[in-house]
């Protein structure tokens, strides 16, 4: 070894590596090279293969124990012409697998441009979109317009405010309608028109804009209708106003009385406001906007016939031809020509023919003591105010002539002819009312009264008086509900009803009975203060100053009524009084509170009214009031403290116009 000169690097990396001594050698393969290195860093290619079989012991390779030969001088490594790309990474490759050491060609220039132009074409789509979505966030999405009122970009605050202002002016438009020859006004707060801003602004996209909403906002518009409640139950009553006013009914036959000479009044054919389309068409006019409509009148044809009159003409020449004889037990009494004249008459039956109809009821009233003696009659249990306190008065079971009977017979002799001389049955006659039912129900001190006023002698002042009569007396059992429709019944001429002038959907109209509003306002007072449920009531559309605000009540037969219930353990009397220029109405029971009151707000929401000038035929002068909002809210006390509060109670009053009659018209 000392012998031995310096030992160079091969150019061979394997020259110096012992070969194995097998008679077959090979070197390891080299599957790759980094990219730009070439193979011949391995020497020329005559000298790769020379050392095949080579190695200590095999022919032609060193002698075993002999020192390799010596090395060529080093040569440097080969390298292609163009610099070498750095070497691709390996650390990418799958485990176990071996990194390839071939060389790949250098991708094209595109394919690195390509993802980069992508990412910033992403980039700004999504700038496009978030940038203008920020600044739409929070309002009413741009573009939207609701019945050509843009409200785009606004908060909804704002969007609220400018619909009210443009939209609702716009809303309030009246309604001109044309039935017949007439024409007649109707205002939007008579339809109960109300935008409904919310809901109208509800439908406009809000919050943050979709990608479709912010293109929406930018290049285009959103267009939205408005949304418009209209309270059908006023404009139907507005309706029933106007139909009062138009309204020709079919005249049915029918004959009466003037004395004892019979009158026809033959049927005649009647038009009618159709009151169902009416609606609809007025409606629809102010969701237009308003303007004119013409409403529909349809024809209204009677049942009765020509003939039917005719035929009844002769049969009430007939029944006041000679009196009546009516006999009980050998009693005799005469229903005289002018007693039948002043309770009969011939009224449509419903099939076209007219029948008899007599009230035998009211002709027995100056008769019964003929038959009956006044002591055996039956007396209803009742009671009597004496020294400011209530008394009972029992009932009493009688004897008294069946009227129902007698009717029944009397129609027979009037219709068909026959005997004039009818028998009478007497019996037992139970009270309707009895001791015992009124008996022990606590009727025993004023609870509450009430009374309200009004101007002496106007027609209307016999209605409030007759129905007072009626009532009078009259006693709610314990649990029970009254109601003045249901105990009244329909208010006719034959009861002592008049016509006179009412309010009904914003017109003064005239019909029979008109004016008990006045009545059941001052009855429903009365039950507010003694403590009763309100079960139903419906305030007045327009304020009349007579009235407590917020405590008034409207009256028609038969869909308009009062109904308050006896929700206490006790029997409550109703007491009646009236006079030229006021009406009172007293309950007497047992009291349940110390003191009952009414807390009312101040009015808010004041409208003021509008004044017109007519000179149709009827017409009627109206004064004007002002619309406002109030609310009443009856308070309990008992015992020096509040026991109880009922719900409040919210009454929107609308203006009444001011209508003044000219001309024809007064």
């Amino acid at each position: 070894m000392r012998d031995a000169g310096p030992i160079e690097s091969p150019t061979d990396p394997f020259a110096s590596v012992p070969m194995p001594t097998s008679s077959v050698s090979r070197k390891p393969r080299i599957e790759g090279l980094p990219p730009g290195v070439s193979r011949d860093i391995f020497g020329p290619p005559d000298r790769q293969d020379t050392r095949q079989g080579q190695g200590p012991g095999a022919p032609g390779g060193p002698a075993a124990g002999s020192l390799p030969p010596v090395t060529p001088p080093a040569q440097p490594w080969p390298m292609k012409e163009k610099e070498p790309a750095p070497p691709a990474p390996v650390f990418g490759s799958r485990p176990g697998e071996r990194p390839s050491l071939s060389g790949d060609p250098e991708p094209p220039r595109r394919r690195r441009v390509l993802p980069g132009l992508a990412l910033l074409v992403v980039v700004l789509a999504a700038l496009a979109y978030v940038v203008p979505a920020v600044f739409m966030s929070g309002s009413v999405l741009r573009g939207t317009r609701v019945a050509e009122v843009d409200i785009g970009g606004l908060t909804v605050t704002q969007a609220a405010d400018k619909l009210r202002d443009e939209l609702g002016a716009r809303l309030s438009r009246p309604v001109t309608v044309e039935i017949g020859d007439k024409k007649d006004t109707v205002q939007a707060d008579e339809a109960g028109l109300e935008l409904d801003v919310v809901g109208t602004i509800g439908q406009a996209p809000s919050g943050f804009p979709s990608p479709v909403e912010v293109w929406r906002g930018l290049t285009g518009t959103t267009e939205l209708q408005p949304k418009i409640n209209i309270d059908s139950s006023q404009l139907a009553r507005t309706v029933d106003g106007l139909a009062e006013v138009v309204d020709k009914p079919a005249v049915e036959g029918r004959v009466t009385f003037a004395g004892l000479e019979p009158k026809a009044r033959r049927p005649a054919d009647g038009v009618v406001l159709d009151r169902e389309d009416a609606v609809r068409r007025i409606g629809d006019t102010f969701l237009r906007g308003g303007g004119n409509v013409v409403l529909t009148l349809r024809p209204a044809k009677p049942v009765t016939t020509p003939e039917a009159v005719e035929a009844a003409m002769t049969k009430a020449r007939q029944a006041v031809a000679a009196p009546l004889t009516l006999t009980a037990s050998g009693r005799q009494a005469q229903v005289t020509p002018a007693m039948i004249a002043a309770n009969l008459a011939f009224v449509p039956d419903g099939d076209g023919t007219l029948v008899a109809q007599f009230d035998a009821k009211a002709a027995l009233a100056g008769l019964e003591s003929t038959l009956v003696d006044a002591a055996q009659q039956p007396r209803d249990a009742t009671y009597q105010i004496v020294n400011d306190a209530p008394v009972l008065v029992p009932s009493r079971t009688g004897r008294g002539v069946n009227d129902k009977l007698l009717a029944r017979d009397a129609e027979k002799v009037f219709d068909a002819g026959g005997a004039r001389v009818v028998p009478v049955r007497l019996g037992t006659v139970e009270p309707a009312v009895t001791t015992q039912q009124i008996r022990g129900l606590g009727v025993k001190e004023q609870v509450a009264t009430f009374t309200t006023s009004f101007e002496c002698c106007q027609t209307r002042v016999t209605n409030i008086r007759r129905m007072a009569q009626q009532l009078d007396g009259h006693v709610v059992k314990p649990g029970e509900t009254f109601s003045i429709n249901e105990v009244i019944g329909e208010r006719t001429v034959e009861d002592g009803y008049v016509m006179a002038g009412q309010l009904v959907g914003g017109r003064m109209v005239s019909l029979v009975g008109g004016g008990v509003s006045q009545f059941a306002t001052t009855m429903y007072n009365a039950a507010f203060f003694g403590g009763f449920e309100d079960v139903e009531h419906q305030p007045m559309d327009y304020y009349a100053p007579r009235y407590p605000a917020g405590r008034d009540v409207a009256l028609l037969y038969p869909e308009t009524d009062l109904k308050w219930r006896n929700d206490s353990e006790y029997g409550v009397l109703v007491k009646t009084a009236s006079t030229d220029t006021s009406v009172t109405v007293t309950l007497w029971s047992t009291k349940r509170y110390d003191k009952i009151e009414a807390v009312t707000s101040e009015r808010r929401d004041v409208v003021p009214f509008r004044s017109e000038v007519s000179s149709e035929p009827g017409c009627l002068p109206t004064l004007g009031q002002e619309g406002f909002t109030v609310d009443v809210t009856r308070v309990f006390h008992q015992g020096g403290k509040i026991v109880k509060r009922d719900p409040k109670l919210t009454t929107e009053y609308r203006p009444q116009t001011q209508i003044t009659c000219t001309g024809s018209g007064q």
